[in-house]
């Protein structure tokens, strides 16, 4: 059975209209940054990762779940501009209190040893020791937007620092 390749105007149409500019700027920026596209349909809908084709590192995923379109970022390097989490949108900060707890922060033995370290962090007063694969996950909608722009312009830059 052959494989199907997507690409990303098929994810694109999945997109709500009014979400379409902001996922279409996300992409040409990391796009143009040399990050890799892999497009995959999952049973939720489709799946969007990013990865930079020198560090190999994944940036950010789009994906579909119930309550619609999310994204979820790896703010590696969040530290470099932490207090950019004390801004966040009520609802954003809620979603990451959500978020599940990072065991091999609490407990090394109690999760897989491949597994990466999750996140330790502050916002305001609240200490979260969250799981990397769910910390910074947000639904996108009108109220993230503008954070998780920004959010994102702050990782993008960090990195390109780096490579």
């Amino acid at each position: 059975m052959e494989k199907i390749v997507y690409q990303f105007e098929d994810f694109l149409a999945k997109v709500k209209q009014d979400y379409k500019e902001f996922v279409t700027k996300i992409h040409e920026a990391l796009v143009q940054d040399g990050y890799k596209v892999k497009i995959e349909s999952k049973t939720s809908g489709f799946f969007v990762s990013y990865s930079h084709s020198k560090t190999k590192r994944v940036m950010l995923n789009f994906l579909f779940r119930k309550k619609g379109l999310l994204i979820r970022l790896y703010a590696d390097n969040f530290n470099k501009y932490a207090d950019f989490l004390n801004r966040l949108p009520e609802k954003m900060e809620r979603e990451i209190e959500k978020a599940s707890v990072c065991k091999r922060l609490i407990n090394p033995e109690d999760c897989n040893p491949k597994c990466i370290m999750g996140y330790d962090f502050f916002i305001k007063e609240n200490h979260h020791q969250k799981c990397r694969y769910s910390c910074f996950q947000f639904e996108i909608n009108p109220e993230s937007i503008p954070a998780l722009s920004d959010f994102i312009e702050n990782e993008r830059k960090e990195r390109l620092a780096l490579v």
